[in-house]
C-alpha cells in the first residue's frame, strides 16, 4: 500500500513508480507529437512584408531595421515593454523575465537565426538599462515605429529576409512568450510546479499564490510587487541598491 504524506506524493517501491511514470511518458510523447504537428502548420502560415529600411535606433544610432539580420536570413526579436523615466526597479518585470533568459544567441547564431530586444524607449534610457542589466544581445529602441517592426510590445516576433526584403512569419504573446523561459518548463516537472493559483494540484499542497508572484522580490528575497520589490535578476547585479519606489508615473508606493 502507498504511504501517504501530508502535502506530498504517496511513497510507493521503484516497480509501481516506473510504471506510473512509463504510463505518463505515453501522455508526453503524445504532447510532443501534437506540438510538431502544430510546428509544421507554423511553418505554413503567410507572410507580411514591410519597410526594411525604417530606422531603429542602437548603439551605432539610427539603423535600418534590416541591421537586425546581421546578414542572416532569419531573425528572432523579443519586444521588450518600457515605463519611460523610470528607473531600473521600475521597468517590466515580465520582460525582464523573458529577456534575462536568453542572454546568448549562440545556437540560433550556428543555425542561421539572429536574435534581438527592441523596445518603445528612449535609446539613452535603454543604453543605460542595458548595461546596467549587462545584457550582451543586442537592443534597439523602435519608438514611434508602428507595424511587423514595432508595434505592440510583449511579443516574440519572428521574421524572414529576401535580399532587402524583409516579412513578419509568426508572433505569438501571453504564455506563447513561455518558450523564452526554461524556468518554467523545470518548474512543471517538480512537485509543486509553480506555486500559482490556477494550476491543479492535489489536496494538501502548499498553499498557491497569484499569477508571476515570485517576479519581483525585495532585498531580503521575499516576494513583492510594492516599491521595494525589483524584477528578480536585478539583484545580481553589482552595486544595486533597495528602493522604495518603483518610479512608474501613477505607481508610486
Amino acid at each position: 500500500m502507498p504511504e501517504n504524506l501530508t502535502g506530498r506524493p504517496p511513497v510507493v517501491d521503484q516497480a509501481t513508480w516506473q510504471a506510473a511514470r512509463d504510463e505518463l511518458l505515453l501522455r508526453e510523447k503524445a504532447h510532443t507529437r501534437a506540438g510538431d504537428v502544430i510546428a509544421a502548420a507554423r511553418r505554413r502560415l503567410p507572410m507580411v512584408e514591410f519597410d526594411a529600411t525604417v530606422k531603429v535606433v542602437g548603439p551605432d544610432g539610427p539603423v535600418p531595421f534590416l541591421d537586425l539580420f546581421q546578414g542572416r536570413d532569419e531573425l528572432v526579436v523579443y519586444k521588450h515593454m518600457w515605463h519611460d523615466g523610470a528607473p531600473h526597479q521600475g521597468q517590466c518585470e515580465g520582460c525582464t523575465w523573458a529577456a534575462w533568459h536568453l542572454k546568448d544567441a549562440a545556437y540560433l547564431n550556428a543555425r542561421g537565426v539572429s536574435f534581438a530586444i527592441v523596445t518603445t524607449g528612449e535609446w539613452d534610457e535603454v543604453a543605460d538599462f542595458v548595461e546596467f542589466m549587462g545584457y550582451e544581445q543586442p537592443w534597439y529602441s523602435v519608438r514611434d515605429i508602428d507595424g511587423p517592426a514595432g508595434g505592440e510590445m510583449g511579443y516574440t516576433s519572428i521574421y524572414l529576409r529576401d535580399g532587402d526584403r524583409a516579412f513578419l512569419t509568426y508572433e505569438t504573446t501571453g504564455r506563447g512568450n513561455e518558450v523564452l523561459n526554461s524556468t518554467f518548463a523545470l518548474l512543471d516537472m517538480t512537485v509543486y510546479g509553480r506555486g500559482e493559483n490556477w494550476e491543479d494540484k492535489p489536496e494538501g499542497w502548499p498553499e498557491s499564490q497569484g499569477a508571476c508572484w515570485y517576479w519581483r522580490t525585495d532585498v531580503n528575497g521575499e516576494p513583492t510587487w510594492g516599491g521595494t520589490g525589483r524584477p528578480v535578476p536585478q539583484w545580481t547585479r553589482p552595486g544595486v541598491t533597495p528602493e522604495k519606489t518603483l518610479g512608474r508615473k501613477g505607481h508610486h508606493h
